[in-house]
């Protein structure tokens, strides 16, 4: 006597697009939600902090300048007319 389970499986070509439907619906949920959590997806919810640089003060710039002169970086002559560049920016 033959016993036939009831439904028949399905051909073996049809049992792979099945696995397949698995794997899909548990990998894609899973690789999104990844994305999602690294911040790949660069999605900003919120308002977030913006950050802007600024630009550096007249007095910042002299105090780079004079650093630099002191340490031999710029000659004498070059501190003196980046020095009155800077002042006539103002």
């Amino acid at each position: 006597m033959i016993l036939f389970r009831y439904p028949l499986p399905p051909p073996t070509n049809q049992l792979f697009i099945i696995a397949m439907k698995k794997i899909f619906l548990i990998l894609v949920p899973g690789l999104l939600s990844m994305l999602l959590l690294s911040g790949c997806l660069n999605l900003q919810l919120g308002g977030g902090s913006k950050t802007e640089t600024q630009k550096p003060t007249v007095g910042e710039q002299l105090i780079d300048l004079q650093k630099a002169k002191e340490a031999g970086a710029i000659t004498d002559a070059e501190y003196q007319a980046q020095k009155s560049r800077l002042l006539q920016q103002k």
